[in-house]
């Protein structure tokens, strides 16, 4: 039923306990005063004008509001703790952004081949904008680049940074399993999902807006699935789609010294 759902996940995220505590005591006595006429006065005083004054409480605006709090901020959130610092200790890492440069530095690259694909069941899937998808890279780069008043990169270089970078990867010799595609085009979000079929799953979902003052300032929801469960699902199933959208690379991978055998993927 609805309402036992209700209570379930209310108990789940601590919510709600005073009300719910209050209600089952109120439900105890009324089944009490309907066997016994010997209810002593003051506890029925007592528990009704302790629902009367929980009733008022709830209704007071709280003076220092942080609903968002942990939710809502843009990148500066990650000047003291890095992003890549949070693929520490995890086995699925999924990312979606239209070139996913400023996530897949080198660093970041190298904590996931130590963590992420050094484990036997570790994964990481990646999709980028295709770089074929010549209209589609213009009309990413227009938001992305000419919509910021202090842009430091441009879409279509930092793209085929990252899709080299990508096809480097894919080459790696690891015991977790790397893959990468590309979408025909942006839809003005971007993806990190962690761990994302896990309890302690998290998503992060980066909006780009229309106009911002620099690519940091851009806003982040950052969802997890015991608080967030409706739209942390949502996220979820927005990489899948996204996933299944995408096509598999199919640009050779040069070789790296003289002598070397070429890609089976030529």
């Amino acid at each position: 039923m609805g309402w036992l759902r209700r209570i379930a996940g209310d108990l789940r995220r601590r919510r709600n306990i005073d009300a719910h505590a209050l209600t089952v005591v109120a439900v105890l006595y009324a089944l009490a005063s309907i066997f016994s006429d010997t209810m002593d006065d003051g506890f029925r005083w007592a528990v009704l004008l302790s629902g009367i004054g929980l009733l008022i409480y709830r209704t007071l605006p709280d003076e220092n509001p942080e609903p968002a709090a942990g939710i809502l901020h843009d990148r500066s959130v990650y000047d003291t703790v890095p992003m890549s610092s949070l693929f520490a200790g995890v086995r699925d890492v999924r990312v979606f952004a239209p070139s996913a440069v400023n996530l897949l530095s080198a660093q970041t690259c190298e904590i996931l081949r130590n963590g992420v694909l050094a484990r036997e069941n570790g994964s990481v899937r990646i999709v980028v904008l295709d770089p074929r998808e010549k209209t589609a890279v213009r009309q990413a780069s227009r938001q992305l680049d000419e919509s910021v008043e202090f842009p430091v990169q441009r879409l279509p270089a930092a793209l085929e940074t990252t899709t080299e970078r990508l096809r480097l990867m894919s080459r790696w010799k690891t015991p977790g399993a790397f893959d990468y595609r590309l979408l025909s085009y942006s839809p003005g979000f971007s993806l990190v999902l962690i761990d994302p079929d896990t309890p302690a799953g998290r998503v992060i979902v980066e909006i780009h807006g229309f106009h911002n003052p620099s690519t940091s300032s851009r806003m982040h929801l950052e969802l997890t699935r015991g608080r967030d469960e409706r739209w942390y699902r949502y996220w979820v199933e927005q990489f899948d789609h996204i996933w299944r959208s995408a096509r598999g690379d199919v640009t050779p991978v040069l070789p790296l010294a003289s002598g070397e055998t070429k890609d089976p993927r030529e």
